[in-house]
C-alpha cells in the first residue's frame, strides 16, 4: 500500500510516495552503498524488491547516525523495540 505525503523542497510542493518495507538488502563498493527495500511475504512468495537507493559512504554513515538518533527518541517515547520479534525485518548484506 502506498502512502502519499506533501513535501516542501527547493522546487516547491510535490507529493512523495511512501512504500512499506520489511525486507532490506545492503551492498557496497569503494564508492557507494546500495540500499534495496522490499516486502517479504510469509506465503512462500519470497521477497519482492521495490525501491533502490544509491548513496555515497559519507551519506550512508550520516543516515546511520540519523536513524540511531530517531530510534533512541522513539524508544524514549514508546519503549524498547523488540529487535527479535515477529515483526523483525529480514536483512541481507551482499
Amino acid at each position: 500500500m502506498a502512502r502519499r505525503n506533501k513535501h516542501e523542497d527547493a522546487h516547491g510542493a510535490r507529493e512523495l510516495e511512501g512504500r512499506y518495507a520489511n525486507y532490506f538488502k545492503v551492498g557496497y563498493n569503494a564508492f557507494e552503498f546500495v540500499l534495496d527495500f522490499g516486502q517479504h511475504y510469509t506465503e512462500g512468495k519470497g521477497a519482492q524488491l521495490h525501491t533502490r537507493i544509491v548513496t555515497g559512504p559519507g551519506y550512508a554513515k550520516e543516515l546511520l547516525r540519523f536513524l540511531q538518533d530517531r530510534i533512541e527518541r522513539y524508544e524514549s517515547d514508546f519503549g524498547s523495540i523488540n529487535a527479535g520479534g515477529d515483526d523483525a525485518a529480514t536483512l541481507r548484506s551482499d
